[in-house]
This record gives C-alpha cells, structure tokens and sequence, in this order.
C-alpha cells in the first residue's frame, strides 16, 4: 500500500504543479490558490508558484524513495524524518485552504490537500 500511496501522491502533487507552473505563467487562475484574492497573481505570488513546484518535486522524490521506488536520494534515517515533515507540511495546508476567502480554493484545494496529506500519511507510516 504504501508503493501505492507514493504513485498516487505523486501524480497529485504533479497535477498541482502544473496549477502552479500556470499561475506562475500568468494564467487567471489565482482564485484556485494563494487565496484566490488575484485572478492573475503578482510577480511575489508567481514567485511562490514556482518554490511550490520544487516543494512538490522534493515531497515527490521522499515519498517516492520511502516507498522504495526510486532511489534518487541520499539514504538514511532522514527520508523517513523528511516524510513526517511532509506530513505536517501538508497537514497545515487543510485548514488554510478551508478557511481561505475563496471559494473556488475551498472547495477543491481542501479536499485535495487533505488526500495528499492521508497519502503522505501513509507512507510516512509504512503502511
């Protein structure tokens, strides 16, 4: 389950990331993030578009490898500390995205990040 997870977590964050590579083009798509007070967001929030992309690569690539599917990382006991860092990363994007002024961002963003968060659960766990 926990290969399973990781894939699944994955493909999520992947899917987020494109989000994030749109709204840092320019895409009026800022009411689904930071939010959602811009349709298109400013040149800061554009700026943190593009470190959740690498938030999400490094999120990817430790769950990936906690899994035992990659091995793109150095070892050692600090992947399975980093995974319950994602965790609680994750775990405090759920109450941000539901208490957000959008409703566009609460709506979807929510429930997304609460799956990512039981994915990443999941794997920090070794289920």
């Amino acid at each position: 389950m926990t290969a399973a997870a990781a894939l699944a977590l994955s493909i999520l964050l992947a899917g987020l990331a494109v989000l994030q590579a749109g709204l840092a083009a320019g895409a009026p798509l800022g009411h689904f993030a930071w939010g959602g007070q811009y349709r298109t967001l400013p040149t800061g929030l554009r700026i943190g578009s593009l470190v959740a992309i690498v938030i999400y690569a490094v999120i990817a690539a430790i769950a990936l490898q906690k899994a035992g599917l990659v091995a793109w990382l150095p070892g050692g006991d600090w992947i399975g500390i980093a995974a319950w860092v994602a965790v609680a990363y994750l775990a405090t994007g759920i109450p941000l995205n539901a208490i957000s002024h959008s409703r566009p961002e609460r709506l979807t963003m929510t429930p997304i990040v609460a799956l990512l968060f039981v994915l990443t659960l999941v794997v920090a766990l070794g289920l």
